[in-house]
């Protein structure tokens, strides 16, 4: 073969070696581009999110992310409502006294701004494991008769009421986290979104607004 001939092909070689290159650098990339949107990058920042909470009916309990965590938003009943004071006796610390566990705005018997609706993260302060719903009081629940409806943990047996107060002679240490939130309210129909991750009702009163 002659050195032209010699030449052509190693030009040959190269331009699909490079092109090689460029398409496997191409596919290397693709992951992590897609993983990298904005959406995702909000998310894992801590950005807040907004919920819709105008189908949540009374007795219904909605799970969302945030942080990575889930958070329940819980609609109580009356008779919800009125289970949180029966079972003063029976959690550790009815009055949320242990700081750091909600906003100031939820250090109240509810541990929400509106009695009706309840915010919590639903990781148990014992191990971090998730606690399942059991809303229902009584034996239903499997939990005893004398059970007031709340939260069970089954990894270790820790128990919250439906304010999220842990129960007395429980692993778990202390309440669960109401994490800051606000309600978005609509004109026409009233309160229907919760924006988890903002404190603006605390931001407001530090200002002085409110």
């Amino acid at each position: 073969m002659s050195d032209d001939g010699v030449n052509r092909t190693r030009r040959r070689l190269i331009g699909i070696t490079t092109g090689l290159g460029v398409v496997g650098t191409a596919f290397a990339a693709a992951p992590f581009v897609l993983s990298m949107t904005p959406s995702a990058r909000a998310r894992a920042a801590g950005a807040p999110v907004e919920i819709d909470i105008s189908k949540l009916e009374p007795g219904q309990m909605l799970t969302v992310e945030w942080r990575g965590k889930p958070v329940w938003i819980v609609r109580r009943t009356l008779e919800m409502l009125n289970a949180i004071d029966q079972s003063n006796k029976l959690v550790a610390d009815p009055s949320s006294a242990v700081e750091g566990q909600q906003p100031a705005y939820a250090k109240n018997k509810f541990r929400s701004i509106k009695p009706e609706y309840v915010v919590l993260v639903g990781i148990c302060t014992h191990l971090g494991c998730s606690p399942l719903a059991k809303l229902q009081a009584g034996p239903e629940a499997g939990l005893g008769s004398n059970w007031p409806g709340g939260f069970f943990c089954p990894c270790h047996g820790s128990k919250f009421d439906l304010a999220g107060r842990v129960f007395k002679n429980v692993p778990a240490p202390t309440n669960l986290e109401v994490p800051p939130h606000a309600y978005l309210a609509d004109e026409r129909t009233g309160v229907n979104r919760i924006i988890i991750g903002v404190d603006r009702i605390g931001k407001q009163r530090r200002e002085g607004v409110a």
